[in-house]
């Protein structure tokens, strides 16, 4: 099973054809998914017809992919969020990212699986039911970009979508052995998604089984519109050259303490320092060091944040609909979200949260005049069986929801670049995950780093019942 990348160079040179890659793709989906439940609205036949009319001449020509049911759009496919509330909502036009996808030649299939508007680090929502892990079907894939990482995993697709509000891409990364890069804030277009608050938080890009499809992704997906809020330093380079170059020597700083003092598994510390000890071998000096940040200011900022932006879809979808919120238009944790923050916020609350956020970036900024990169484990905690993130038990999620997320989330907060990759397997055989943050703009260093780590310690391309 080829990656984005060789599958592309196969069609060029006329070994198989992009109808064959794309009819390969929707057999294996049909094939796969009834077990794994990643993807949830298909259009194969229109993906088809495209591929006979003739794709754009691209550089990933004839390349199936998916994109994620949430914060993208592919028009006249569903776009449920994950959530009861959408469950009839259609796309009527494609997101930008969608368009430069397209316009590099890829055929999009369909669209994966998402717990209902990402708010959970497993992908179960009540509206399509759970998506399971491709290494072990009696566990999470991860979230909320679970179906992405699912379909890449099982090769049912090349690579695949997705976004990151809190550890989105980099958690169903390590859950699922594979690379999981958020790029910097305001790097990727989220057009016609204007969403405030919360935007700043999020990014989009993509699950990929090697680190030259997400550098090469980046190129084709990366570069704001005409009046973006937002925008990343401009590249000094195109992100494939930059990640085909080996790093400098890199100053590293290694944390494995949580900063909310949480627990982290032994075994989650032992492979990162395992890989820790690799960046030493090649040339790149680790250091030990202690979270420089304020655990609770991120938390309460970065909780605000992602509660108003929720309050704000739930109440414009009510408008859009004409109605008031019923018992099971939401999955009980989102009610609860959904109904605090209805009650409580302030406009000085918004104000605070957005503060902290920065001042958050501020503390985590010092730590970058000492190193290059900042590398923790990508989750805590092994992978969870599907059932242990729980939305319909609020207290449940209350008390173990942030657990996944207190390594990545930070990088959401500071709009720093961050990525996952594979370190090693823990006791049950699941994969587990490294996690590398960069100074914003800093994805081409992370991206060499990782090209390094990836020639010295190659990892398997699917997960083993699919290779």
């Amino acid at each position: 099973m080829h990656d984005a990348i060789a599958t592309a160079a196969a069609i060029r040179s006329g070994e198989v054809s992009a109808r064959e890659v794309v009819t390969d793709a929707i057999a294996r989906i049909e094939e796969h998914d009834g077990v794994l439940n990643a993807v949830v609205a298909e259009r194969f036949e229109q993906a088809l017809a495209e591929v006979n009319a003739g794709l754009p001449a691209g550089p990933l020509h004839g390349v199936p992919t998916l994109v994620k049911d949430l914060g993208m759009q592919v028009a006249g496919l569903p776009l449920t969020r994950g959530s009861r509330l959408w469950a009839d909502a259609v796309s009527t036009e494609d997101s930008a990212l969608v368009q430069r996808y397209r316009r590099a030649g890829m055929v999009v299939l369909g669209v994966t699986n998402s717990p209902e508007l990402g708010k959970n680090a497993s992908t179960e929502p009540l509206l399509h039911g759970p998506t399971r892990n491709p290494w072990a079907t009696t566990h999470s894939p991860g979230g909320s970009s679970g179906g992405a990482a699912a379909a890449v995993s099982a090769g049912l697709v090349p690579v695949a979508h997705g976004n990151d509000g809190g550890g989105s891409i980099r958690i169903p990364a390590s859950a699922c052995g594979l690379f999981g890069l958020k790029p910097s804030r305001g790097r990727v277009t989220t057009y016609p998604v204007a969403g405030t608050l919360a935007a700043p938080l999020s990014a989009n890009h993509a699950l990929t089984r090697s680190v030259r499809d997400s550098a090469l992704l980046l190129d084709l997906s990366s570069g704001p519109l005409h009046g973006d809020a937002l925008a990343a330093p401009t590249p000094s380079s195109p992100f494939v050259a930059q990640a085909a170059h080996a790093p400098l020597r890199l100053r590293i700083g290694l944390l494995t303490r949580r900063a909310d003092g949480g627990v982290v598994s032994p075994e989650v510390v032992d492979a990162v320092r395992t890989t820790a000890a690799l960046c030493e071998d090649l040339g790149h000096v680790v250091e030990e060091v202690e979270p420089a940040y304020d655990a609770e200011l991120l938390m309460s900022g970065f909780g605000t944040l992602m509660g108003v932006s929720l309050l704000a879809d739930v109440e414009h979808r009510l408008a859009e609909l004409g109605r008031d919120l019923r018992d099971d238009d939401l999955e009980p944790f989102t009610r609860m979200i959904h109904d605090h923050y209805r009650a409580t916020m302030t406009p000085v609350d918004v104000y605070d949260a957005l503060a902290a956020v920065q001042t958050v970036g501020w503390q985590v900024g010092t730590m970058f005049d000492r190193f290059d990169l900042l590398l923790t484990p990508t989750l805590p905690l092994p992978v969870p069986e599907l059932g242990v993130l729980d939305t319909t038990d609020p207290a449940v999620m209350w008390q173990r929801g942030g657990d996944y997320s207190s390594f990545t989330a930070v990088a959401n907060a500071t709009g720093m670049p961050a990525m996952s990759l594979p370190c090693g397997l823990d006791a049950a055989g699941l994969p587990l995950g490294a996690h590398f943050v960069g100074d914003l703009g800093a994805e081409g260093t992370l991206l060499a780093l990782a090209t390094q780590v990836e020639a010295a310690r190659p990892w398997p391309l699917l997960a083993p019942a699919y290779r």
